[in-house]
């Protein structure tokens, strides 16, 4: 089957290599050119592990291409997948901009029978807006549109693709159901369950979900400042809860608050999606709030631990994406906290194993950027763990006290035992343990 994907950022990509090694003949389209030749060329415009091998694997296989002209690859097509993007605008609702260009050229492009399948995330009603405008544009052809929202994390996009827990599929007709079905195959055969439901139903499925996620995230993060006022431990409480089933231990992990490209924009967008219907969503509204003040509760963190002010000293920082194993700054815990610090006179020094080529664009630019966790760490008053990847866990503390002019460390990730850096000569602070 012929498949074209509209758009090669980090959805399209992924959906388009991870469904040309299904076996489908698919075309990535997109309209930056230099992102086009940078693929064909072999090379990955976005961090995510495995991907590159993914991608040379099955353009090699000569079932993967990369292009501009959209025209053509919709012509050959016969599900068209649209992954551009859905900025949020100032009032935190959705730009579908980009979805209504895409769905205008498909229509442009049509030469028979399309699926055109919805995969960005995009509010509800989306799919009768597409729809419209190609009904509209184009009334020689019949289509189907389809709402199959992805569920992947950044970091682990592969396998999640390629072992998700579910495929979402909503569509109006069943021969656009049996032909996604027909691209879904290959999940059948590890048994995957399939939710086939209208396609409004599919497209809240999306943004409830990540919703109750970031609602699981924020609750922990509450319940981590009531721990420290208490003298609880956090993880005590979270695995006292997560072993109930219905509740389930995942995403109750203290922090800084949750970031990237997903959370922050799905939140908003779903509350506002709630006001336009006329029935706001206090719980998620709250939920917005409250993550932006535990991301600021870090700053008073970091100055408690460093005598009730940070004027004039050297705050070092470790990590700076929203979350290990991925370059992506949107929304990052870290921005609010360094411009806080920053602000209040501090001089940051950082390193991040990915994202400092993206962190320039958005974070201070009196920043010092480091080549490695011990540089962070040198003449640095205080020390400032943000993003928990896997090489921060494992540090020679006696190393990083004698590189630092204090031993103050503020872990925002809970990687070390209070315990253990008591005994390693550290002021240590974490988020939710006495």
């Amino acid at each position: 089957m012929h498949i074209a994907v509209v758009g090669s950022g980090y959805v399209g990509l992924v959906t388009g290599a991870c469904l040309a090694d299904f076996g489908m003949d698919v075309t990535c389209v997109d309209n930056d050119a230099g992102k086009i030749a940078m693929l064909k060329d072999g090379k990955i415009p976005i961090y995510e592990p495995g991907l590159d091998a993914i991608v040379a694997k099955n353009a090699a296989a000569g079932r993967l291409h990369f292009t501009t002209e959209l025209r053509e690859a919709v012509e050959n097509a016969l599900a068209i997948f649209i992954a551009v993007g859905t900025p949020p605008k100032e009032d935190g609702s959705a730009d579908l901009s980009y979805v209504v260009q895409v769905a205008e050229a498909i229509a442009d492009s049509m030469n028979g029978y399309k699926v055109v399948v919805t995969k960005s995330t995009v509010p509800i009603g989306t799919g009768q807006l597409v729809e419209k405008v190609i009904r509209e544009r184009n009334g020689k052809y019949p289509f189907s549109v389809v709402s199959n929202p992805e569920f992947l994390r950044e970091g682990s996009a592969i396998e999640d693709f390629m072992r998700p827990d579910r495929v979402v599929i909503g569509a109006r007709d069943d021969q656009a159901v049996a032909i996604m079905k027909d691209i879904y195959r290959p999940l059948y055969l590890i048994e995957t369950p399939f939710v086939i439901t209208n396609v409004e139903s599919s497209e809240l499925i999306k943004y409830a979900s990540n919703a109750f996620l970031a609602t699981k995230i924020t609750f922990i993060n509450e319940v981590a400042e009531l721990c420290e006022r208490l003298g609880a431990d956090v993880h005590h409480v979270a695995r006292g809860m997560g072993l109930d089933r219905r509740i389930g231990p995942k995403f109750l992990h203290p922090g800084p608050g949750y970031g990237g490209s997903c959370f922050p924009k799905d939140t908003k967008a779903l509350t506002d999606i709630a006001r336009q219907a006329g029935r706001p969503f206090a719980i998620v509204e709250t939920v917005v709030a409250v993550n932006e003040q535990v991301k600021l509760r870090m700053v008073d963190k970091v100055r408690a631990l460093c005598g009730g002010a940070v004027a004039g000293l050297t705050v070092g920082v470790l990590g700076l994406s929203f979350k290990p194993e991925t370059d992506d700054m949107r929304e990052s815990a870290a921005i609010p906290i360094l411009e806080a610090l920053a602000a209040e006179g501090a001089t940051l020094r950082a390193f991040d194993p990915a994202a400092m080529d993206n962190a320039r664009e958005v974070l201070p630019a009196s920043l010092v950027y480091c080549s490695d966790a011990y540089d962070a760490a040198k003449g640095a008053d205080c020390l400032v763990i943000l993003t928990e990847w896997n090489q921060f866990r494992s540090l020679d503390l006696e190393k990083l006290k004698g590189l630092l002019r204090r031993p103050n460390l503020v872990d925002l990730r809970n990687v070390y035992e209070p315990a253990r850096m008591r005994e390693a000569g550290f002021t240590y602070d974490s988020v939710g343990r006495p």
